[in-house]
């Protein structure tokens, strides 16, 4: 059973790979909330680089740190369907949101009213990226990494380590 004594939030995302943006966000969060549940959108459709459990490990490795430096108790869950109904599964009454550009706000101001209206005892937090990761995304990493570019500034290190061994992988048939 969760306390509900504790400000518990959810931050979501499919972390396909997780990025020092992304690492930026969790480490703000936990030092706002007692409990940060890292949700690893299961996300089939997106077809993602790395499966669902090694996103998982990955961010559980990119964040044990982060809890020992903030006291924040941090679990990483991978889920699926309505982020307010996995967000009422783990006791969660708060939402973490990043946002990097005018476009993740438009996107994520719609995404917050419906959430509002499907849970309004839920609430959303907002956190601007901080200046050095307001242009990271997931998808340029892997595109940069696919090209031979250099990733090094834009994940951490075994999350560069995996992601660089997984796009040199050779693609079956060829």
């Amino acid at each position: 059973m969760v306390d509900r004594q504790l400000r518990s939030g959810v931050y979501p995302g499919t972390f396909d790979p997780v990025t020092n943006g992304h690492i930026d966000i969790i480490h703000r969060a936990a030092r706002t909330l007692d409990r940060l549940v890292v949700g690893v959108a299961i996300s089939t459709g997106k077809g993602p680089l790395f499966p669902l459990e090694e996103r998982v490990e990955l961010v559980l490795a990119e964040t044990q740190d982060i809890a020992a430096r903030t006291g924040c108790q941090i679990e990483v869950v991978p889920f699926e369907g309505l982020l307010v109904g996995f967000a009422r599964e783990v006791g969660a009454s708060v939402i973490v949101r990043g946002l990097r550009a005018v476009t993740d706000f438009d996107y994520e101001f719609q995404m917050a009213g419906l959430n509002r209206r499907l849970d309004p005892e839920i609430e959303l937090v907002f956190l601007m990226a901080s200046e050095g990761n307001h242009f990271i995304s997931s998808r340029f990493v892997k595109e940069i990494a696919r090209l031979g570019g250099d990733i090094t500034s834009f994940v951490p290190r075994l999350t560069r380590d995996r992601t660089l061994a997984r796009v040199r992988q050779p693609i079956p048939g060829e």
